[in-house]
């Protein structure tokens, strides 16, 4: 079921529908919200050449590259548990036999 989801950036609110539970999508717009918040502080958009759509996509960016890390780091994890699985399974496998 549709629900609708609000945010304000910069003093605009923007609403947007979401399938998923409205807790869940206020959860991540909330997110956004802080994401572009921290951004705008280390990059004030009274300078000139730092726009509001800049501060968007570099809060887009930041947490892009976040999820990049978070996915490689499970990767590296999982591989890591396969390999000690896989010589556990050839020790018990040595005593088995």
């Amino acid at each position: 079921m549709e629900q609708l989801v609000t945010i304000d950036f910069f003093g605009q609110s923007y609403t947007f529908k979401t399938d998923s539970e409205v807790f869940k999508a206020e959860e991540v717009a909330d997110f956004l919200v802080k994401e572009v918040k921290k951004v705008e502080s280390q990059h004030p958009v009274k300078t000139l050449d730092v726009t509001k759509f800049t501060i968007l996509i570099l809060a887009a960016l930041n947490i892009a590259n976040e999820n990049f890390e978070i996915k490689r780091n499970d990767s590296e994890f999982i591989n890591d548990i396969s390999q000690r699985l896989n010589r556990i399974i050839c020790i018990l496998d040595e005593y088995i036999v």
